[in-house]
């Protein structure tokens, strides 16, 4: 299927995928501030939306094979691809590095998904995913390279723009850039800026905006399990240099600071990618008066790292 990523793509993914997944719910956190709480998304992260796009997409068109579907992932998309799939009918064969947290594999066999585990980095999750998919004919999904699964992300943006009107400012992690370059794409029709946070040593974005091109970049984060890609998609580097982007980079102590915050302060219990979001905002607060949403992307986490032994 030919497919680009613009506003059109994104409009089309909303009606695709309205039916299914949840309204994302926007909440206010402090004065000028409001979350968008889509850990509270199906499989419990935002890639629902993409996965749910994708095969959608390719169910419409003739285009889903009896072999199902085949995803590299480092937990969330192979979570939300195994959904979808279960949905459509299809079986899901799901990659993931052989590090990836214990309650996303357990999670993965329940939605039934065929789980291996290969390697210790997201590439080497990739490389046999695409072998499987030459091998079978399954259909190769994607974690976060692709137009279908970023017009997917991207509807968020304008159900947090209907939650919240005049909204100024959306602060969403980066990893690949899927989610990213969906929210930019819509954000740029409706003039609303974004603040693109990565950590210090998992800055795929950062980089490529640096070099004016994707690189390769090393990946050692506390939130590299969700935001770990060794290099940002094509897209969400042009939609970087299209938009009002800025992009900001965070240290681990704050990621776990912000985590935990969200915690003590609201019962939120998130993943380190999804508190990178907030962190940026806390580095790099918006001007006064701006609306601001801070996108919670995920929640596939142990939380027992959060709240103190004994209590």
């Amino acid at each position: 299927m030919e497919q680009q990523l613009d506003y059109a793509a994104v409009c089309a993914a909303a009606d695709r995928i309205a039916a299914i997944v949840r309204p994302a719910a926007v909440v206010p956190a402090a004065e000028g501030v409001w979350y968008a709480l889509e850990y509270l998304q199906h499989t419990g992260s935002f890639k629902a939306r993409g996965a749910c796009n994708f095969l959608a997409a390719h169910h419409g068109a003739g285009t889903l094979p009896d072999a199902g579907v085949t995803i590299a992932s480092g937990g969330n998309a192979g979570l939300a691809c195994a959904w979808a799939a279960r949905a459509q009918k299809v079986p899901a064969t799901v990659f993931l590095p052989a590090n990836a947290p214990r309650v996303k594999v357990e999670r993965l066999r329940g939605y039934g998904a065929d789980v291996r585990l290969v390697g210790d980095r997201y590439a080497d999750a990739l490389a046999a995913c695409e072998e499987h998919a030459a091998r079978t004919g399954a259909l190769s999904s994607h974690a976060y390279d692709h137009p279908l699964i970023a017009a997917g992300a991207g509807t968020l943006l304008d159900e947090v723009r209907a939650a919240l009107p005049g909204l100024d400012t959306v602060v969403v992690a980066v990893g690949g850039g899927g989610l990213f370059a969906g929210i930019a794409t819509a954000a740029r029709e409706h003039g609303v800026r974004v603040l693109a946070a990565e950590p210090e040593n998992c800055r795929a974005l950062n980089a490529a905006l640096a070099a004016g091109h994707p690189v390769d970049v090393p990946v050692d984060s506390v939130a590299a399990d969700s935001l770990g890609a060794t290099r940002v998609s094509a897209d969400a580097l042009a939609a970087a240099r299209k938009g009002d982007v800025r992009s900001v980079l965070v240290p681990d102590t704050a990621i776990t600071a912000a985590r935990r915050a969200l915690w003590e302060e609201h019962r939120i219990v998130v993943e380190p990618g999804a508190a990178t979001a907030l962190a940026a905002l806390r580095a790099e607060p918006a001007p006064p008066g701006d609306r601001v949403a801070v996108v919670l992307c995920g929640a596939n986490t142990d939380p027992g790292d959060l709240v103190a032994p004994g209590v």
